[in-house]
């Protein structure tokens, strides 16, 4: 997967003036956390943890929902763990899932190295990104083990209603597999928020962690939702075969984070409006580019409004060798090229501003 080898940290951030290609927002410091008396942190043991993860965060995540236990919250590295723990939990040889596509390669790699087979049900951008249910429908077979979507999605940030989850959920019991919702944005939707999926149906696994809403990649701690306690139980033998337990030291981190979950969320809401209104301004405004309006996260999916007037390999050269401007070219999800995820949660606001900027220089330098 090329995406790994030009992701912006393995690039190196300093090569890269104007970084609209991240998909989460903008970073934390560790100063920003109340990490409350020092004495605290000189007691805490460094041991293996609990394996099902820091009891404190599990409590924290279920406290708005009417349906969730903590025993139904298993912590994990990150979600890309916790997908990783999932797929080999629920996919042999020969088994086949439905994956929404685009998507994080977690969803398609790990499967593929399984052997399963994978039946893509394609987001269009010629009708909006939504997502046709009577596809997934179509795509069913007696070894159909779970369906695959996100809420919002990522990169399109389109967000799927509560009738259409209601509706995925049922499929997912009546024909007896699982539905997988990966719910890592849902905190950053931009109308009502939905409950989280799991509640509706044993069924349904939630998926999500901290590191997209709230800027905290490098804690890696994420987290699965089920409310079948026997899968669970799969899942927890499964996380420790992986990794046992999550680090000590993080999870502590996450928690003291997490205790003003909501005083954080209303001050990355409040800035995730302005960047996004930022790009709905410049979007309105150019001419060389259209997307579909996202509905929740911080990336949005535009693609180039006549890609056959454009030499797209100089596109890419020049925004980034003389604008230090960097985006996610399609190819990173599957997409052709004149496609790109254009991440507004991460940079400055004149970061921002000077990447559109440079979008718009970099199409008209590029015309054949």
């Amino acid at each position: 997967m090329p995406i790994e080898i030009e992701s912006p940290e393995q690039m190196g951030y300093d090569k890269i003036r104007n970084n609209l290609s991240e998909s989460s927002y903008t970073d934390t410091f560790l100063r920003d956390i109340d990490l409350g008396p020092g004495n605290d942190w000189k007691d805490l043991v460094l041991a293996y943890g609990s394996h099902a993860g820091h009891e404190g965060i599990r409590e924290l995540i279920m406290k708005d929902s009417y349906r969730i236990t903590k025993e139904d919250i298993l912590l994990t590295v990150g979600a890309a763990a916790g997908l990783f723990i999932i797929a080999t939990t629920l996919l042999e040889k020969d088994d086949e899932l439905i994956v929404v596509r685009p998507n994080y390669a977690t969803n398609i790699e790990t499967p593929r190295a399984i052997g399963a087979r994978i039946n893509f049900v394609d987001l269009d951008f010629d009708y909006g990104f939504e997502l046709d249910i009577e596809k997934i429908k179509s795509l069913l077979t007696p070894r159909t083990k779970y369906i695959s979507v996100t809420h919002p999605h990522n990169p399109t940030g389109a967000c799927l209603s509560a009738g259409e989850i209601k509706e995925l959920a049922a499929i997912a019991e009546d024909n007896q597999i699982r539905l997988l919702v990966d719910e890592t944005y849902r905190d950053m939707v931009f109308e009502e928020q939905l409950p989280l999926a799991a509640e509706l149906s044993p069924n349904v696994i939630s998926i999500s962690s901290l590191s997209k809403s709230y800027g905290l990649p490098g804690l890696r701690v994420g987290w699965i939702v089920c409310r079948d306690q026997a899968l669970m139980e799969t899942f927890l033998a499964a996380k420790e075969q992986i990794h046992i337990c999550g680090s000590v030291l993080d999870e502590a981190v996450a928690f003291r984070y997490m205790l003003h979950r909501e005083k954080h969320l209303q001050r990355i809401k409040e800035d995730i409006h302005h960047k996004f209104e930022i790009v709905k301004t410049w979007m309105n405004r150019q001419e060389g580019f259209e997307w579909i309006e996202p509905q929740g996260g911080c990336v949005c999916f535009p693609r180039m409004l006549h890609p056959g007037k454009i030499d797209i390999d100089r596109f890419y050269d020049i925004l980034l060798k003389k604008y230090d401007t960097y985006v996610g070219p399609g190819h990173w999800f599957d997409m052709p090229r004149y496609y790109m995820r254009i991440g507004f949660g991460w940079p400055s606001v004149r970061s921002l501003q000077a990447g559109l900027t440079a979008l718009t220089k970099s199409a008209l330098e590029s015309r054949i």
